[in-house]
């Protein structure tokens, strides 16, 4: 059966506590306390810098059962090299210690700077570089160079690996981008940016990832009760493998049918403390 997750992204943000986190809850204990109330979390620090395998493995500790992780791909991949070249980023990424998530492994989020335009060509390469399973990211992970000082290069079995993309840049508004998604099983991310950055729902693959970073105030604004409602009738038709009548497409081809599709959802309007009420709301909604 499709699964549907909600959550937010990241979990360390200072003005959260006394107000999303009880007021005398220690800072060390904030991960196990967001993930007794959400499902999902997205791991933002490994988007600024390289993680070692025991953060990895404390984060997998401190989470429950059935709990699932994203994790946010290094800069260095996306904003510095641009895609381009990352043979050794990829490896070094992938010894970090992601493997030590094991089961609580989901998708791989992989967000590209506004000023990148779409390149269809780098694009290929670098989908085709992409590890779908454990065994396979292991393996590009034992090319890890000398700055990996803890490397984990073992899976402790073959699993699926999931990967999606957001993009910022008009230029991916094209069909050509989304048969791209499809034919490498990435799933282009559904990005909520007051209007910012194109929005997409386009679905490229065996589920659904989504981004909601404020509808009318980029990072800050919360979602109102109709504003939650109509993304509950969009995850609602594409939980069921179906798409939203009103849902907005760059492509006039459909996606291949499928009973359902997982949900990731993750709410990414947390300076005004928005994201966990709004991600605790929706989920109430979706029951």
């Amino acid at each position: 059966m499709a699964k549907t997750r909600i959550g937010i992204s990241g979990w360390r943000y200072a003005p959260w506590r006394g107000v999303f986190y009880p007021e005398d809850l220690p800072q060390r204990e904030e991960l196990h306390y967001a993930s007794r109330q959400f499902n999902t979390i997205e791991i933002n620090g490994s988007f600024y810098s390289l993680q070692n395998p025991t953060n990895y493995q404390r984060w997998y500790d401190e989470t429950p059962r059935g709990f699932v992780f994203a994790v946010k791909a290094p800069r260095y991949i996306t904003h510095i090299h641009r895609l381009k070249n990352v043979e050794q980023g990829l490896a070094n990424f992938f010894a970090s210690g992601v493997l030590a998530l094991r089961e609580k492994f989901g998708p791989i989020l992989w967000q590209l700077p506004p000023s990148f335009r779409y390149d269809e060509e780098r694009l290929e390469t670098f989908f085709s570089q992409l590890p779908h399973d454990s065994e396979t990211l292991a393996a590009v992970a034992r090319n890890h160079d000398r700055t990996i000082a803890k490397a984990l290069v073992k899976a402790d079995r073959k699993r699926s690996i999931r990967h999606a993309m957001e993009v910022r840049h008009t230029s991916f508004v094209n069909e050509t981008f989304i048969a791209q998604l499809r034919r490498h099983g990435v799933a282009l991310v559904v990005a909520d940016t007051a209007g910012k950055w194109p929005f997409l729902e386009d679905v490229t693959a065996s589920f659904v990832y989504m981004r909601l970073h404020g509808d009318k105030e980029l990072y800050a604004s919360g979602y109102t009760n109709a504003a939650l409602n109509r993304w509950c009738r969009h995850i609602d038709a594409w939980r069921r493998g179906s798409e939203p009548k009103d849902a907005t497409r760059c492509s006039n081809t459909p996606p291949r049918k499928r009973a359902g599709r997982d949900i990731y959802c993750y709410f990414d309007n947390d300076t005004k403390v928005k994201a966990p009420f709004d991600a605790r709301k929706l989920a109430e909604k979706l029951g």
